[in-house]
């Protein structure tokens, strides 16, 4: 069980090796679940990926963290877009081909659906807390560090305004 820090921790953007990070958000629906040689490749192929990325962490991801209710999905944190897309594109790299047999095996046919959502973000853009949690989302990707004077709220956190006013006192 992951330890829990308590108080009021923020991610260490500081940690954050580049000038962007990207959130790479990617799941699956199964649209029809008794065609499960449709579903199942799909399924089994994301695990297979993350093991991969985390045993070459040059690649670029920095984190990961997953759920699979209501539907399976993944979380990603990655150094730069051009890591993601490299991985996307290398031959040598376990994601290409099952790509290639999705589109052979599924395509438009229905029985799963694939998503994914690409975002670049500036580090001085992200805003994050945890309050009596453990290292959890880009904490985990990063590390986390106690908030400091002057950083209560949201807004001071983020840089949208110079004071800091939280609505609450903080604990």
């Amino acid at each position: 069980m992951a330890s829990i820090r308590k108080g009021r921790h923020t991610a260490d953007l500081a940690a954050l090796p580049g000038d962007e990070l990207v959130v790479f958000l990617i799941g699956m629906r199964v649209n029809r679940p008794w065609k499960v040689a449709g579903w199942w490749p799909v399924f089994t192929a994301m695990p297979r990926m993350l093991r991969y990325l985390e045993q070459h962490p040059e690649k670029g991801l920095l984190g990961y963290h997953q759920a699979f209710l209501p539907a399976p999905m993944v979380v990603q944190y990655w150094r730069s877009f051009a890591d993601l897309e490299r991985f996307a594109r290398d031959r040598d790299d376990p994601h290409l081909e099952p790509w290639r047999q999705f589109n052979r095996r599924v395509g438009d046919n229905g029985d799963v659906g694939i998503w994914h959502e690409t975002y670049r973000v500036r580090p001085r853009d992200i805003e994050t807390i945890y309050g009596n949690m453990p290292a959890h989302g880009l904490a985990s990707a990063v590390g986390m560090v106690p908030i400091g004077r002057g950083r209560d709220s949201a807004a001071a956190r983020i840089g949208a305004r110079p004071d800091d006013d939280p609505a609450l006192p903080p604990y």
